[in-house]
C-alpha cells in the first residue's frame, strides 16, 4: 500500500465496498486505506504550504485547495459506516430472537419435567429440545451466563425427576464427561499458542462448546470444571497482561514524545542569534525528528494531540529560521544557508537503516539542491563535497547491507532443507506431540529464505507436519484399542465372565445407535443451512461434527468386534 497514490487508494476503497466482501471483514483494510490517504494528503499540503511561503506569501494566509479525492474518500467512509451500523443492528436483532427462542426451549423443558414419565417419548422430546438449543444461535452477551445456568439447572432437574433408565443416563453422563475432558485438554494446549490474542479468542469458542455440553455425574462435576476453569484462568491472565503491557508501553511513548516536544519548543526560547547558532539548532531539530520516528504510538486519546504539538513546534522553528535567513544580505548567502541545511539533513540520514524511506528522502534532497542557486565561490566546492560525502556514505552502506542479506537468506535455505530432510527420515511410529512442537519451533526460528524457493519450501513443510499429525492420531487409536482388548480379557476371565461382556456389548451397541441418530440429524441440518445466510461456515462446522461422529462410530464398532471375537473363541 506504500506505493499507491491517493486516487488508487480511493479506488481500492471503492472495490472493498462493491458488495462482494462482507462489511464485517473490511474494517481493518478500510481504516488502513484512510490512514495512508491522509498521510499522503498531509504531505501534499505541506509541499503546497512550503511553496506558498517560498513565493514570499504570508504562511498564515495559506488556504488548502479543495481535494476531490478527499471528498470522495469521505463519501466512501460514510457509506462504510452506514453499512457497518446496519450490520451491527441486524446482528443484535438476531441475538434477541435467539434469546427468545432459547427462553421458550427452557419453558418446554420445565413442562417436560412436570409432565411425568413416558420413557421413550419423554427422552426423545428431551433430546429434541437439546438439539434445538444447540442449533439456536448466539444471544446478547449480557444474557449468556444467566441463560446457560437456567438451562443447565432444568437439564439437571430432568435427570433428577424423570425416572429414566439408569444405564442410559449413565451413558449420557459419561459421554458428557468425556467431551468436557477433551475441552479441558484443548484449553490446556492453548498455553503453547504463541499468539496470546489468538489463544484468548479460541478459548471463548471452547467456553461456548462447554455451555452446550450436558451435565456430568456428581463425582466428576467439580473436578472437571475446576480443571477447565484453571486452564481458562491461565489464558485470561496472559491475555490481560499482554494488553496491560501495551498500555504501559504507550504511556512511556507519550512521555518520550512530550519530552521531544519540549526540546523542539526550547530551540526558540530564546531564538538563535546567528548563522552558526541556527545551524546548530537545525542539527538538533533533525536529530530530534529522527528520534521521534523510532518511538511507537502513544495512547489513542493522546496520540493525535501530541503529534500536532510536535508538528506545530517544528513548523514554528522553520518559519523563524526562514525569517532569519530572509534578512541576510545577498541571495548567495541565503543559498549557502539552504545548502548547509540540506547537508545537515543528509548527514542525519547517512547512518539510517530504513533503506527505502531514506533513499527517497536523499533523492528528494538532491532535487532540492539542484533548484537552489549559486553560493559564494569560496564555499562552493566545500559545501558540495560535504553533501556528496553524506549521500555516498548512506548508499555504500545500503549496497553492502543487501549483499549480506542475500547471503543470510541462502544460509537459511540450506538450514530449512536440512531440517526437512532430517524430519523425512524419522520413524513416525514412536512420534509424540512434543516432537512435533519441537520440529515446528526449530522451523520458526530459522529466518527468511530467497523468495523463489519460499513457496515450494513451505509446501514441503506442510506435507511433513500433516504426516506427523496423521501418524500421531493413528498411534493413539491403536493404543486405545489395545487397552480395550486388555479390559475385555479381564472381564472375560472374571468371576462372572459372560454378564459383563454382554453388558459392555449392549452399551456399545446403544452408543452406535445414538451416533447413527446424531449423524442423521446433522446431515439433515445441512439441507436446512443451505437456505440460510452464512451457510458455508455453518455447513463446514456441521460436516466436521459428522466426521467426528463417524470416527467415533467406527471406533465403537471395532470394540464390539473385539467382544464378539472373545465370545467366538469361547465357542
Amino acid at each position: 500500500m506504500d506505493t499507491k497514490t491517493k486516487p488508487e487508494l480511493v479506488a481500492l476503497l471503492e472495490g472493498l465496498l462493491d458488495g462482494s466482501t462482507p462489511v464485517a471483514q473490511i474494517r481493518d483494510a478500510a481504516e488502513a486505506i484512510k490512514a495512508e490517504f491522509y498521510k499522503l494528503h498531509r504531505a501534499d499540503l505541506e509541499a503546497l504550504r512550503a511553496d506558498w511561503a517560498a513565493a514570499g506569501n504570508d504562511p498564515e494566509a495559506f488556504t488548502a485547495p479543495v481535494d476531490p479525492d478527499e471528498i470522495r474518500l469521505k463519501e466512501l467512509m460514510a457509506e462504510y459506516r452506514r453499512r457497518r451500523d446496519e450490520h451491527l443492528a441486524a446482528q443484535e436483532q438476531n441475538h434477541e430472537a435467539n434469546l427468545t427462542a432459547k427462553l421458550a426451549i427452557i419453558e418446554e423443558l420445565k413442562n417436560l419435567v412436570a409432565a411425568g414419565e413416558t420413557l421413550g417419548t419423554t427422552f426423545n422430546a428431551f433430546r429434541d429440545l437439546q438439539t434445538r438449543w444447540r442449533e439456536a444461535g448466539p444471544v446478547p452477551i449480557g444474557a449468556t451466563k444467566d441463560l446457560w445456568e437456567t438451562y443447565n439447572h432444568h437439564v439437571e432437574n430432568f435427570y433428577d425427576y424423570i425416572k429414566i433408565n439408569k444405564e442410559l443416563r449413565d451413558l449420557d453422563l459419561r459421554k458428557n464427561y468425556e467431551t468436557k475432558v477433551a475441552l479441558c485438554e484443548s484449553a490446556e494446549a492453548l498455553v503453547l499458542e504463541p499468539s496470546v490474542v489468538s489463544a484468548f479468542h479460541r478459548l471463548q469458542k471452547l467456553h461456548d462448546e462447554w455451555r452446550e455440553v450436558g451435565p456430568v455425574s456428581a463425582e466428576h462435576k467439580e473436578s472437571v470444571w475446576e480443571r477447565f476453569r484453571e486452564a481458562s484462568g491461565r489464558i485470561n491472565k496472559a491475555h490481560q497482561a499482554h494488553f496491560e503491557e501495551i498500555k504501559e508501553e504507550q504511556k512511556r511513548n507519550l512521555d518520550l514524545k512530550s519530552e521531544l516536544c519540549e526540546q523542539v519548543e526550547a530551540l526558540l526560547n530564546p531564538p538563535p542569534s546567528g548563522r552558526k547558532d541556527w545551524d546548530k539548532a537545525s542539527e538538533s531539530l533533525l536529530e530530534i525528528q529522527k528520534v521521534w520516528k523510532t518511538i511507537g504510538f502513544a495512547p489513542k486519546k493522546n496520540n493525535a494531540k501530541v503529534y500536532e504539538r510536535f508538528r506545530s513546534a517544528c513548523d514554528a522553528f522553520f518559519v523563524a529560521k526562514r525569517e532569519f535567513y530572509g534578512g541576510l544580505k545577498g541571495e548567495m548567502d541565503s543559498n549557502l544557508a539552504a545548502k548547509n541545511e540540506i547537508c545537515a539533513a543528509a548527514e542525519a540520514l547517512s547512518a539510517s537503516e530504513d533503506w527505502k524511506a531514506t533513499s527517497d528522502e536523499l533523492i528528494s534532497l538532491q532535487n532540492r539542491w539542484k533548484e537552489i542557486g549559486p553560493v559564494p565561490r569560496k564555499y562552493s566546492d566545500a559545501v558540495w563535497k560535504r553533501f556528496r560525502a553524506a549521500c555516498d556514505a548512506f548508499f555504500e552502506r545500503k549496497n553492502a547491507h543487501f549483499g549480506e542479506v542475500e547471503g543470510d537468506y541462502k544460509a537459511n535455505l540450506e538450514k530449512k532443507r536440512a531440517l526437512l530432510a532430517s524430519a523425512s527420515e524419522k520413524d513416525l511410529s514412536s512420534l509424540t506431540f512434543d516432537d512435533i512442537k519441537e520440529f515446528q519451533r526449530a522451523w520458526g526460528e530459522i529466518g527468511f529464505v530467497p523468495i523463489r524457493q519460499k513457496e515450494s519450501l513451505a509446501k514441503q513443510y506442510k506435507e511433513i507436519v500433516d504426516k506427523m499429525f496423521s501418524a500421531l492420531r493413528g498411534s493413539e487409536k491403536e493404543r486405545s484399542l489395545e487397552r480395550f482388548r486388555d479390559r475385555v480379557g479381564a472381564m472375560k476371565n472374571g468371576p462372572s465372565a459372560g454378564s459383563p461382556l454382554r453388558r459392555e456389548r449392549e452399551k456399545l451397541f446403544n452408543k452406535v445407535k445414538s451416533l447413527d441418530s446424531d449423524i442423521a440429524t446433522l446431515e439433515n441440518n445441512i439441507g436446512f443451512f443451505g437456505r440460510s445466510k452464512n451457510a458455508e461456515a455453518m455447513i463446514a462446522d456441521v460436516r466436521e461434527k459428522i466426521e467426528r461422529a463417524r470416527a467415533e462410530r467406527a471406533a465403537t464398532i471395532e470394540k464390539i468386534k473385539v467382544i464378539d471375537e472373545n465370545n467366538n473363541n469361547d465357542n
